[in-house]
């Protein structure tokens, strides 16, 4: 017969039975408490007693109408009191009576936040994108580095190709690791600084790294990178942005030749 609701587990529970020790009395202790003689089935001899006709119960005491024999055999069943077992039957349980959320399957496990994870953990979503090509600095002027070229990207969510920025996937929110670099060659000769930082949503957030050449001899070209660990939520994007200082406040910057692909910047999720 059809119902609403979930399959009851009737496997799983079966009624507490006590038995007698008969004599030749009307009075008898129960070892559960009931409210009245309909809370459970009493047998003398196995066959079934009505109940508040032949006894009547309340609390533990069990009253018989008649007196029983030290021969009579009597028991009774708990028909308020079910018994249930700590643990289901072998194998009764599958993947369909579980609750949590992601994808169970052999590669994952169920985490104590109620989630299936990966077993091991992948790192990911991950990329590596590079800058391929010239791409002129403004001096003085923080400056987004156009990564156009993808090594790898996990998860599809770097975009090189308009705004140049990684953007956390749906479900990826978590600590992330990121590192930069930046080469710079200078068409001005008084090239004295490099700054990096990441923004976050639009905003400066870290200062990723910073050269200091200002009272060196002047260097025509130089690397510097450093990384960073960052809390993000799904949605959150993150941008690299340089600024090039010089001496006179003026000129364009310019990473050339092979000096372009040094511009990069890696990222990957934190296993936790």
């Amino acid at each position: 017969m059809p119902f609403i609701g979930n399959q009851p587990a009737l496997s799983y529970t079966s009624f507490a039975k006590q038995d007698f020790t008969t004599s030749a009395t009307t009075s008898y202790t129960l070892d559960n408490p009931v409210t009245n003689a309909n809370e459970l089935a009493l047998f003398i001899n196995f066959v079934r007693q009505e109940p508040t006709t032949a006894y009547s119960a309340s609390g533990t005491s069990l009253i018989l109408t008649s007196a029983t024999s030290a021969t009579d055999d009597m028991y009774c069943v708990f028909l308020g009191k079910a018994v249930q077992t700590v643990n289901p039957p072998n194998a009764s349980v599958g993947l369909s009576q579980l609750s949590a959320t992601g994808t169970k399957d052999a590669t994952t496990f169920l985490r104590g936040d109620n989630t299936f994870a990966s077993a091991g953990g992948t790192n990911t979503p991950n990329f590596f994108v590079r800058r391929d090509g010239s791409q002129s600095i403004t001096a003085e002027t923080w400056t987004k580095v156009q990564l156009n070229s993808e090594i790898y990207d996990s998860a599809s969510a770097f975009d090189s190709s308009t705004n140049y920025r990684f953007t956390v996937p749906s479900g990826q929110g978590g600590k992330y690791f990121f590192q930069g670099s930046i080469y710079a060659n200078a068409g001005d000769n008084n090239l004295q600084r490099i700054h990096t930082r990441l923004y976050k949503n639009g905003s400066a957030i870290v200062t990723f790294s910073e050269n200091d050449w200002t009272n060196q001899a002047y260097r025509g070209s130089d690397m510097y990178s450093s990384s960073a660990v960052l809390s993000l939520s799904a949605g959150d994007y993150i941008e690299l942005y340089v600024n090039l200082y010089t001496g006179s406040g003026n000129g364009t910057l310019t990473a050339t030749g092979s000096a372009a692909a040094a511009n990069r910047l890696i990222g990957y999720k934190i296993i936790e």
